[in-house]
């Protein structure tokens, strides 16, 4: 048998070999009171993948803890989530495939990023292995007794010090504008650079997460532009800070002209 014949049958025998699921996740971003109850839903497309997991990532923690997952129409709870958590769906059949995470009384500890995974339900001899495949996450704050939602009360940006040194990758001069954004709780926050209107993803880079700093948050962005580029007078570069408040989206804009000022102004959408 021919190459091209053996990747024909393996095709056939095998179809999901390939195959990438798209998970979708909903809500992004829950932001809500103790005591309140909270849904978290999960869906994809594929006939096969009839597990689905759920996991739970905690503030500061890289390690994601499992908290029980659904098999066809049955769920498996982890024993510290029982009675706390349950997981509810129908992965059966050959229609879409829903579930969702159920949290019954949510308290400030439930503040995390939860993810939803699904994987294959029983392995073909022909195949190594199946990968698990997640949505995108799902942020939750509980939020505390004494505080309250707040947007970024100050959004500015740092010029370039005039000492930056050469590039040593390239040797090229750069400057390297600092974006700081400070004073809102939760974080909920989004950071993202324009230059002319435009924007920018090469040399941009923001702290993981934001930072507590007493009862709210700070968060910093940078991005790192040619030397040319900042000392054109007329080139505006523009640090844009989006804050969830648990409806909609608050934006908060800091403006740089080469060389020049600072100029500051918020926008609500």
């Amino acid at each position: 048998m021919d190459f091209l014949s053996r990747f024909i049958l393996i095709f056939f025998l095998c179809p999901g070999v390939c195959l990438t699921v798209e998970v979708r996740q909903s809500p992004s971003d829950i932001i809500t009171k103790p005591g309140d109850k909270v849904q978290v839903f999960c869906s994809h497309n594929e006939t096969d993948y009839r597990q689905m997991f759920w996991y739970q990532r905690s503030p500061g923690d890289t390690a994601m803890k499992l908290i029980g997952y659904l098999r066809y129409n049955d769920a498996t709870m982890e024993e510290t989530y029982k009675g706390l958590f349950n997981i509810t769906g129908k992965l059966g059949g050959d229609e879409k495939k829903n579930g969702s995470l159920n949290l019954q009384s949510v308290e400030a500890s439930d503040s995390a990023v939860y993810f939803c995974a699904v994987l294959f339900d029983i392995k073909r001899q022909c195949c190594a292995n199946y990968e698990a495949y997640f949505g995108q996450g799902t942020k939750l704050t509980v939020l505390e007794n004494d505080l309250e939602v707040t947007p970024p009360t100050n959004v500015k940006i740092l010029p370039p010090s005039p000492n930056e040194c050469r590039n040593q990758k390239d040797k090229k001069r750069k400057k390297t504008l600092v974006c700081v954004a400070s004073g809102f709780y939760p974080d909920h926050v989004e950071v993202l650079w324009k230059t002319n209107g435009k924007e920018a993803k090469d040399g941009v880079a923001t702290d993981s997460a934001a930072k507590r700093v007493d009862k709210f948050y700070r968060i910093t962005s940078r991005l790192r532009v040619p030397a040319e580029d900042y000392n054109t007078a007329s080139n505006t570069f523009t640090c844009i800070v989006s804050f969830f408040d648990g409806e909609k989206k608050i934006l908060r804009e800091a403006s740089i002209n080469g060389t020049q000022g600072i100029s500051f102004w918020s926008i609500e959408i």
